[in-house]
């Protein structure tokens, strides 16, 4: 068996569909429940419904073989995994936005709201900028609204949200994709299967 950690929601629905396509189906993750363990035992495969955050980790430390997750979240938590290939699926960036019109006041220390500290930390480090990092995990973009920071770190996809609240995109920092992952110590010992697997994913992507 390959475990395969997937990661729950929209973008695991997509993956799902793309390993099907190319003879990893389990057609149990169709069914109503809330089952978080899928197997399919003449495929050979068993796929784990993960939150999206959380696969690398399960992947770092081989409770899965392989798994599919945003570049975002490898930049974030730097596991240490093989990442074998860019999907192409998910595609956005990461982005500093800012309240309409603002200007950055020089004489003070930049306030980031953010739910990647990690990225924000690294992209201003870059530039030798000092940071104060206010951490958040839900509307981000409410923070600069309320003053509770000067400009945010956060995914930006279409930018809708952003207008809503009146805010822009001021930096691009990086582009984001999905990516098809691996557990070292999984990758050396089956090597021939998952590779097998990127193989069969390139070739799809490639028609695609």
């Amino acid at each position: 068996m390959i475990n395969i950690a997937l990661p729950k929601g929209r973008l695991g629905d997509q993956v799902y569909k793309l390993f099907s396509e190319i003879g990893y189906d389990c057609k149990s993750i169709y069914e109503d429940n809330r089952k978080l363990v899928f197997e399919n035992k003449e495929n050979e495969v068993r796929y784990l419904l993960i939150k999206p955050s959380d696969v690398s980790v399960y992947v770092e430390y081989g409770a899965a073989d392989i798994g599919v997750v945003g570049k975002d979240v490898l930049l974030e938590t730097g596991s240490d995994v093989y990442e074998l290939l860019d999907l192409n699926m998910g595609k956005c960036k990461v982005c500093v936005a800012a309240p309409n019109g603002y200007t950055e006041d020089e004489d003070n220390v930049l306030r980031v709201a953010t739910k990647y500290p990690h990225i924000a930390k690294s992209y201003y480090d870059s530039k030798n900028k000092e940071i104060e990092i206010v951490r958040l995990n839900g509307s981000i973009e409410l923070a600069p609204i309320l003053g509770l920071s000067d400009v945010i770190v956060d995914i930006v996809e279409t930018g809708t949200t952003l207008q809503e609240n009146n805010l822009s995109v001021r930096e691009e920092i990086i582009p984001i994709s999905t990516r098809f992952i691996a557990n070292k110590s999984s990758y050396k010992f089956k090597t021939k299967e998952i590779n097998e697997m990127l193989n069969k994913l390139a070739e799809a992507i490639a028609d695609d």
